[in-house]
Parts: structure tokens; C-alpha cells; sequence
């Protein structure tokens, strides 16, 4: 029986906030606070990861709206450079675009349920991911339920953190401080290292471009989803740095990965520590849905037209890509088992970056929509995006040499496993 169900514009657009409200948010301010300490600084580069993602979005809807099929990155890139730059799309997206973030995610889940003292807590984490999986594996209709309450949880938890912040009032000696000059700061590397772990929890602002073929109305919820969720995101992002900076201190907040929790528990007190720390982990859910609902779409979009990945092919009644879907659960399932949550997230975020650059650039080669979406102020914020992020590119390589080699490791087993592939023609 052929698919009849879709998704309207809400769905999609919670499936973009779901992608987006992971651990980036929560994590990244004490790795920031070890560079940049103003806070201009930590709003700038908060607002400057909002620009880049929504210039993204802005570009995405267009290219979306313009192929109008499933695939994201992989499709635009194929299109735009070469079918080679677009199978290294699809294998980053693989090995880190939707791999690493589930796995990220599994590690501060497993990080924020410490305090219950759960034996074998890692193995409770792998079930998660696996119960995720099986989810997903029955129909849209059962992805779009579990995406809309796991998200619905996540929206009430972050509501809740701004609602602290408005209610109560500063800690004395918090961190938001102005002594260092913005000037300063901005210039060194370490601004832009700072960056690539704003550009990281920002990462997801594409999410509906990867599934334009389950949209009910793509030409019109395409757009609607990818601005609206990049805009709402940006806003909270920027409110709850300044929440965890309001009720924390430097010496507290620098280098640390639980900021959230270092904070709000200054101001509810130590005994709220324990439901803190659950309330991040569990709305971790609703972002590891979403990237195991999206990966194997552009896992499925590859294998169609490599031999190497035919066996990923199949589908089940319902048009779902179940081998994908378990084949993306055995990578996350690697991935958890290996590496610091900062190394993952530095590789990680660079790849992203990489090839987010790749596929903002693609959107200068194809010829403009006449009826679907059209990009604003286009195509100059479609430079500046490739411009200012081949700058913090360089810099990263820069500051952070060793990472970069893995991630360009990654990529050239990718190159590898594409010249031992034979490229086939789509059939149908």
C-alpha cells in the first residue's frame, strides 16, 4: 500500500528545534569562558552562530524548495559540484552528521544521570538509542508522535530554565563581566575555536531540508520551518547563556561541561542538582530522535545510487528505510564507545562546518527559483556565509591541528570508500 501520510509545517518545525537544542547549548559556555570572559563577547558569538544558521536556513529553503526531493547536503552538493563532493557529504553526514550527535548526546545523557547512581547507566544509554531506532522503523506517522511529545518535553524543560532567570536575582560575583575589552577578544583564535562550538549547537537548522519528499506542502512549509525554528533557537540561545552566566561564577563556569546545572543549582539550591541534571538528560531524547529520523533518509539517498550501499536500499511498506535506520544505530552505538566528548565535538563540528560551507556555496550555481522560495538579499549572504566560515575553518585548523587531522582522516577514508564503489543510475 503506497505512503499517504505527511507532515504539516509544526512537525517540521519541531523537528528543526529538536535538531538544534541538544547539548551545544548546555555545554559549550565553559569551554567559551576559557577565551572569551566579556559578555558582548558570549552574546556576540551566540548572535553570529544565529546569522550563519539562518542565512543557512534562508539558502536551504530555496535549494530545498528548488530539487524539492530528499537529501539535503548530499543532493545539493551532488547537483551543484560533483557526484564526489556529494558522497562526501552523505558519508560525513554517516560519520559525524548524524552519527556523532546521537552519540555526543549519549554521553551527556549518561553525564547528567550520574548523580542518580544508576549501575551500568552506560548500557541503559545504549537501549535508549536502540528503543529510538526500533521507533522510527515503523512509519512517519509513529516518528511524527514520538518527535511532537519527546519535543513538546524539551520545549516546557528549556521555558522552565528562562522562567529561573526571569524570577530570581543574580548570584553575587556572577560571571557576566565586561573588564576585558570585546575588541581583544574577537581577535585571537580562540574567538573562533569559540565559535565552532556555537556553530555546533546550531547545527540542525537544515533538519527538514533532509525530508522536503515526507513535507505535505514543501514550496510552502519548507521555508516556514527552517526560518521560524532558526529564529526561536536563536533567541533562546542567546537568553540562556545569559541565564547560566547570571547565577554562575568564572571559577565555577571555566572549562566546565555542566554549566546548566552549575548555575541554576546556585539559586535553587543543591538539592535540585539530581532533577536538573535528569531534565537535560532527558531532553536529549527528542534531539537524538530527530537525527535518527533524518540520517538514514540521506544514508538512503546514497545508497540509491552507489553499489557499495545497495544492501541500505530496502524499504519497508510504509517507505522507511530500515536498514539505514540500523545501520546509522551500529555507527552512534561505535561512536559512544569511543573518544572525549570534547574531541568528538571539535571533529565534529569542523566536518559540519565543512560541509555546510560546501552546500551554502552550491546554492551559487544553480539558477534561481521562479515559483518556489526565494532567498533574501541573495547572493551576498550567500558569500559572506563561505567567506566568514572558510575564515574560522582556517583558524580551527590552526588552533586545533589534531583534531582537524581526524576530521580530514575521516573524510579521506570517505574519498576511499567512493573509488572502490560503482556509481549506478538511480532506478526509477
Amino acid at each position: 500500500m503506497p505512503k499517504t501520510h505527511k507532515i504539516g509545517w509544526k512537525t517540521a518545525l519541531m523537528l528543526v528545534i529538536s535538531n538544534m537544542v541538544g547539548t551545544g547549548v548546555f555545554t559549550s559556555l565553559g569551554y567559551q569562558l576559557a577565551e572569551v570572559q566579556n559578555v558582548w563577547s558570549i552574546v556576540l558569538l551566540w548572535v553570529l552562530g544565529g546569522i550563519l544558521a539562518l542565512i543557512g536556513a534562508f539558502t536551504f529553503a530555496e535549494l530545498g524548495t528548488h530539487y524539492n526531493k530528499s537529501g539535503g547536503d548530499y543532493v545539493f552538493i551532488s547537483e551543484g559540484f560533483s557526484p564526489f563532493f556529494g558522497y562526501l557529504s552523505a558519508w560525513t553526514s554517516l560519520i559525524v552528521g548524524f552519527s556523532a550527535p546521537v552519540a555526543i548526546a549519549g554521553l551527556a545523557m549518561e553525564a547528567y544521570l550520574s548523580p542518580f547512581q544508576i549501575a551500568n547507566l552506560r548500557l541503559y544509554i545504549v537501549l535508549v538509542i536502540i528503543g529510538i531506532s526500533l521507533f522510527h522503523t515503523f512509519s512517519l506517522k509513529h516518528s511524527s508522535f514520538f518527535q511532537a511529545v519527546t519535543t513538546l518535553f524539551k520545549l516546557l524543560f528549556v521555558l522552565f530554565l528562562l522562567g529561573v532567570g526571569l524570577w530570581f536575582a543574580s548570584t553575587e560575583g556572577n560571571a557576566i563581566s565586561v573588564e576585558t575589552s570585546v575588541f581583544s577578544e574577537i581577535s585571537k583564535s580562540g574567538f573562533a575555536v569559540s565559535l565552532l562550538y556555537v556553530t555546533y549547537a546550531y547545527t540542525g537548522w537544515n533538519a527538514a531540508a533532509y525530508i522536503v519528499g515526507e513535507i505535505r506542502n514543501p514550496q510552502r512549509d519548507l521555508p516556514r520551518a527552517l526560518i521560524l525554528g532558526t529564529l526561536a533557537v536563536m533567541i533562546v540561545y542567546v537568553l540562556l547563556q545569559i541565564v547560566f552566566l547570571k547565577f554562575g561564577t568564572l571559577l565555577q563556569l571555566e572549562g566546565q561541561a555542566e554549566v546548566a546545572i552549575i548555575s541554576i543549582q546556585n539559586v535553587l539550591g543543591k538539592s535540585s542538582m539530581p532533577w536538573i541534571s535528569a531534565g537535560i538528560g532527558l531532553q536529549l531524547i527528542a534531539t537524538m530522535s530527530s537525527y535518527v529520523w533524518i540520517g538514514p533518509r540521506i544514508i538512503h539517498a546514497m545508497a540509491k545510487h552507489y553499489s557499495l550501499w545497495s544492501w541500505l536500499r530496502p524499504l519497508n511498506a510504509h517507505d522507511i528505510p530500515v536498514r539505514a535506520i540500523w545501520f546509522q544505530c551500529l555507527v552512534i552505538l561505535i561512536l559512544l564507545l569511543s573518544g572525549s566528548l570534547q574531541q568528538v565535538l571539535i571533529y565534529t563540528s569542523f566536518l559540519l562546518q565543512l560541509m555546510g560551507t560546501l552546500a551554502v556555496a552550491s546554492f551559487l550555481k544553480i539558477k534561481r527559483n521562479t515559483n518556489g522560495f526565494r532567498s533574501p538579499w541573495s547572493p551576498f549572504i550567500q558569500y559572506f556565509y563561505v567567506v566568514f566560515s572558510l575564515f574560522v575553518l582556517a583558524f580551527i585548523i590552526y588552533d586545533k591541528p589534531f583534531e582537524s587531522i581526524i576530521g580530514l582522516g575521516i573524510l579521506a577514508f570517505g574519498a576511499f570508500t567512493y573509488l572502490i564503489s560503482k556509481k549506478e543510475l538511480e532506478n526509477g
